[in-house]
C-alpha cells in the first residue's frame, strides 16, 4: 500500500520504469545469445531476471527483482492467500504490497510457418489482470513487456492497438499513446478505469527477438 501523495509515487514508478527498461535493453543481447528458435516465455524471463539480478545499476535502483512474484490477498477471515504469479516484480523495500509489476507475454509466435500474433492473450491474460487488481492492487502503475518473436514490432503494435481498442472490459480512458523509444525498444502507455473504480496506467514495452529470424526446425 502506498503512503503519501499518489502522484509522487506515479512519478517515481515512471522514472524507475524508464531506467529499468534501459537495463533490460542492455541485458537483452545476452538473453538472445543463449536462447534459440521460439523459446518459451518463462525461458526468456528467467534468463532476463538472472541478468538483471547481477546488474550493478539495478542493484542500486531497487531492493530486489523477483521472478514469479506472488502478491498476497486478504481473505474475509483475515488470512492471506496467493493472488497468482506475476512474471517480474520489482521490490523497493521489505513491503510486499509496494512493488512494480511487469507481466511478460510472447507476441508474433511462429509455428509450422504460421504467425500467431497472441495480441488477444496479451490483453486478456495480461492487461486484464491489472484491471481486476489481481496484480498491483491499490497501485497506480503496472507494466507489460512483449517479446516479439519474429522481430516484426510494427505488426505486433498494430494488432495490439486493434485488440486493446476493441476490448471493452479494459475500460480504456486514454491511449494507446506512444512513449519515447529506449534504444530500439518501442513503448506506449494506456490509461484505464479499474473494476473497483480507481485508475491505473499501464506502460508497454515491445522487445524485438531478432534471433527468431533464424528459426529452429
Amino acid at each position: 500500500m502506498l503512503v503519501g501523495d499518489v502522484q509522487t509515487w506515479v512519478d517515481s514508478f515512471v522514472s524507475f520504469d524508464d531506467r529499468f527498461l534501459e537495463r533490460i535493453a542492455a541485458a537483452w543481447p545476452e538473453c538472445l545469445a543463449v536462447l534459440a528458435g521460439q523459446p518459451r516465455e518463462d525461458d526468456i524471463t528467467i534468463n532476463l531476471v538472472d541478468s538483471l539480478a547481477k546488474d550493478a545499476v539495478v542493484r542500486r535502483l531497487c531492493h530486489w527483482v523477483e521472478y514469479q512474484f506472488e502478491p498476497f490477498g486478504l481473505a474475509a477471515d483475515g488470512s492471506k492467500y496467493s493472488k497468482g504469479i506475476i512474471d517480474i516484480a520489482v521490490l523497493f523495500d521489505w513491503d510486499r504490497e509496494r512493488y512494480l509489476a511487469y507481466e511478460c507475454k510472447r507476441l508474433n509466435v511462429i509455428k509450422d510457418g504460421t504467425r500467431r500474433s497472441l495480441a488477444t492473450e496479451y490483453v486478456t491474460q495480461g492487461m486484464m489482470r491489472f484491471m481486476t487488481e489481481q496484480y498491483a492492487e491499490h497501485l497506480p502503475i503496472g507494466c507489460m513487456i512483449g517479446y516479439v518473436l519474429d522481430a516484426n514490432v510494427s505488426f505486433a503494435r498494430s494488432r495490439l492497438n486493434t485488440i486493446i481498442g476493441g476490448h471493452s472490459p479494459l475500460s480504456l480512458i486514454e491511449g494507446p499513446t506512444p512513449l519515447s523509444m529506449l534504444n530500439t525498444v518501442e513503448r506506449f502507455r494506456t490509461l484505464h478505469k479499474r473494476v473497483a473504480g480507481s485508475n491505473i496506467e499501464l506502460r508497454h514495452a515491445l522487445f524485438s527477438y531478432s534471433s527468431a529470424l533464424h528459426l529452429a526446425p
